[in-house]
């Protein structure tokens, strides 16, 4: 069997997403299978939306791979659980590389629906694919998503795959713009955090009830 572009960045997204799911659930003591579930649904979370969305049968139901992937991430992070917790970047760069790859698939997956969709709707697919499993894992976490913080997260996708779009525009292949599309989005997280950039906040005033 042929295995795509799509497919290895399929791969990577979900081990990324589950090991950054899992990795959060022990530093809060989940038990196993609260942290399987955890890795599961931020695995998941994203493409499950994108596709009740998109009107094309949810992609984890029709291939146990998804729940085999975030097994094999439990797994790891069991054996590797001492490396891992005295990492403190060890988070941060998996979601980051999660975040960038589900951003890719989420644009080539509403590319090629059987529906034909412009282009700031594929930007929209992609960046709740990279997105939403985030956001189901922080309010797992009892957390204020983390897109809701100021921080340049969902942005860093919309930017990814405006950078996308851009790469077609000038010729190049889905390939080579998936390349990019990633590599922008891992590269703006990564300046956001490292300079502080982050959204203004907006501020109301306080109560008085």
């Amino acid at each position: 069997m042929q295995i795509t572009f799509v497919q290895v960045l399929d791969f990577i997204g979900t081990l990324a997403f589950a090991v950054s799911g899992i990795r959060l659930s022990s530093a809060k003591h989940f038990d196993l299978f609260g942290a399987y579930i955890v890795g599961l649904v931020t695995a998941i979370g994203g493409g499950t939306m994108r596709d009740l969305m998109l009107g094309v049968p949810i992609f984890w139901m029709q291939d146990a791979f998804y729940l085999i992937c975030t097994a094999l991430a439990l797994l790891w992070v069991i054996l590797f659980s001492k490396h891992l917790i005295h990492q403190n970047n060890t988070w941060f760069t998996f979601d980051t590389i999660g975040l960038a790859m589900f951003t890719v698939t989420g644009i080539e997956k509403t590319l090629t629906a059987p529906t034909p969709y412009p282009f700031w709707a594929a930007i929209i697919m992609g960046t709740i694919t990279g997105a939403a499993g985030g956001v189901f894992r922080d309010v797992f976490m009892n957390q204020v998503p983390l897109i809701f913080r100021g921080e340049i997260y969902a942005l860093a996708c919309i930017l990814g795959g405006m950078a996308y779009f851009l790469c077609l525009a000038l010729g190049t292949g889905s390939v080579t713009a998936g390349l990019v599309c990633g590599a922008f989005v891992i590269t703006t997280r990564i300046l956001a955090v490292r300079y502080h950039l982050h959204l203004p906040v907006l501020r109301g005033e306080d109560s008085t009830d």
